[in-house]
């Protein structure tokens, strides 16, 4: 198998397990909290609580669900259209965390309840100092998104290559 096929094939796998962890753990989320209740899982340290979060990112809402859902769908064609394409194993790791990040929580955008294209997105992670709730979407995200910024001021190119 050559180089590109092994970093093409990081990128799906990596992609698709980010959403199949943060799908589970959605699932298991709403399956075993009360909303609202918050539950001790590492002490105060991470607390486990049940929230919708019909806004963007850190609960910031402008009332329009519907485009953020866009937003997503749009958001994950085009990194499945990149991330076949990068350069390195790392960047097609990174890829993988930020393409299945914005894919998980898309996904609940588009087809949890409230409605189709209207739904709110499952966040129950909670950490002390006030911080909004997130998933483990939104950590992927976060994480490949930080990886991103990190590498390309180390001097790589975005997808990986050596800038000039």
């Amino acid at each position: 198998m050559s180089a590109v096929s092994n970093r093409r094939n990081l990128f799906f796998a990596t992609a698709f397990l980010v959403i199949l962890l943060d799908q589970i753990t959605k699932e298991l989320a709403i399956f075993f909290l009360t909303p609202g209740t918050s539950v001790p899982f590492i002490g105060e340290i991470i607390r486990f609580r049940l929230v919708y979060n019909d806004s963007a990112a850190f609960s910031l809402s402008f009332g329009a669900t519907w485009i953020l859902a866009i937003i997503s769908i749009l958001a994950v064609l085009g990194l499945l259209w990149y991330g076949p394409k990068v350069k390195t194993t790392l960047w097609g790791l990174i890829a993988g965390f930020v393409t299945g990040g914005a894919a998980g929580n898309g996904i609940d955008r588009v087809l949890r309840e409230p409605q189709l294209f209207s739904g709110h997105v499952v966040d129950f992670i909670q950490v002390p100092l006030n911080f909004p709730i997130f998933n483990l979407a939104d950590s992927f995200l976060v994480i490949g998104v930080a990886l991103m910024i990190y590498r390309t001021l180390r001097g790589d190119q975005i997808g990986g290559g050596v800038g000039k």
